[in-house]
């Protein structure tokens, strides 16, 4: 079973929405709610257990929405029943989680939007703190504390937050938090941090807002149909050294004869800078995120295999390529006799134009001295 679990809670009725059924259930352009949010959990790099929270009533539509989002990771989803408050959900999340789990999230699928990258910037900071992490944004208001409708003071906002989900844990550590607990908290890092706990903080997204009343529906909305036809820019840049006990892998294609590039990986410059390229586009982080060095399963990999990966995240966002263009400056080697085969090639892996260019530096910088390559791409997504 993987190490990492993630508790989508989804049991609320909602009642500040206006809608009959609960709110996971309510469709946002079309698609429930909590079938977004499961979207851009299983759009997250490591794989999960995913262990979705939803009402009595809606258990069956529950696990068709899980089912239709997990496709071939269905294994990976447990449906379950809620409780009468969000903590007692959560404790019946955390119940359903596989003796294996090390690592918990807890999310709440009114925050649909979420994007996967907040996901994997939570995950990576439990395992490197060991403590609890929030998503948290900045307050941008004023703030006022106020008794009887009198304005009695001005707090100062600027170690105030807001915060958000999903909220990781160390997955032992949250149980005995919960286990303690001797009242109703608002959040998951309320608990952990009266038990002793210590709560750090990753940067949060403005598209991790909750959706709670029919106004937070209609903004979603809207933020959804700005990529309904829309078009979506990135720029990817990668620099490798030289190295002369290597291959050299550009664009995909070999190169004999010629010095290879340095890199956990084949050091492919061209691949990487289109991949952090398509990343940027889609908004899902970029190369050194998805694919760190510290992952043992990239050393030495074909840079295709990132290629693969990154063009499956972004089809997942909702996003189709347009087009791509490489800019390479370097000495070596010379690409003009190989152009058409490198954007032949690279057109295939990418499923759409790849235009390439090539120029030096006049033997000014790194590349000038010919010690690495530099390459600079841009992409073009459609919204699907």
């Amino acid at each position: 079973m993987p190490a990492l679990g993630i508790v989508v809670v989804a049991a609320g009725s909602g009642t500040r929405l206006g809608h009959a059924e609960p709110k996971a259930f309510v469709e946002l352009r079309g698609i429930p709610i909590l079938e977004h949010a499961l979207t851009r959990v299983f759009d997250s790099v490591e794989p999960a257990q995913v262990v979705v929270v939803a009402p009595e009533s809606r258990i069956a539509a529950a696990r068709t929405i899980a089912r239709r989002v997990a496709g071939p990771a269905e294994d990976a989803v447990t449906v379950v029943v809620g409780g009468a408050s969000r903590q007692a959900s959560v404790l019946a999340g955390l119940a359903a989680l596989a003796p294996d789990v090390e690592v918990v999230l807890v999310h709440d699928a009114a925050r649909a939007l979420t994007p996967a990258s907040l996901v994997d910037d939570v995950v990576r900071a439990v395992r490197a703190t060991g403590g609890g992490v929030i998503p948290a944004l900045p307050v941008a208001d004023t703030i006022k504390r106020v008794a009887d409708g009198e304005v009695r003071e001005t707090i100062d906002r600027s170690a105030l937050v807001h915060v958000q989900t999903p909220q990781g844990f160390p997955r032992r550590a949250l149980d005995a938090a919960y286990a303690a607990a001797t009242e109703e908290y608002t959040d998951d890092a309320a608990a952990f941090t009266a038990a002793g706990g210590t709560v750090t903080t990753v940067e949060g997204d403005a598209r991790a807002f909750k959706i709670t009343t029919r106004w937070d529906l209609r903004r979603a909305e809207n933020v959804l149909g700005t990529r309904v036809g829309g078009m979506r820019t990135g720029i990817g840049v990668d620099v490798h050294a030289y190295d002369e006990t290597s291959p050299l892998w550009l664009g995909g294609l070999y190169f004999p004869d010629e010095p290879g590039l340095a890199g956990h990986s084949d050091g492919d410059a061209v691949l990487h800078a289109v991949c952090d390229a398509l990343l940027s586009a889609a908004g899902l982080g970029d190369l050194g995120s998805r694919f760190g060095t510290s992952d043992p399963r990239f050393r030495d990999a074909s840079s295709e295999v990132f290629v693969r990966e990154t063009l499956a995240l972004v089809g997942g966002a909702g996003f189709s390529v347009v087009n791509v263009s490489v800019q390479v400056i370097a000495a070596r080697p010379k690409l003009a006799p190989r152009r058409s085969e490198l954007e032949a090639h690279l057109a295939t892996l990418v499923g759409a134009p790849v235009t390439i260019g090539a120029t030096t530096t006049d033997g000014l910088g790194f590349t000038g001295r010919a010690e690495g390559i530099a390459a600079i791409a841009t992409a073009l997504l459609a919204a699907s």
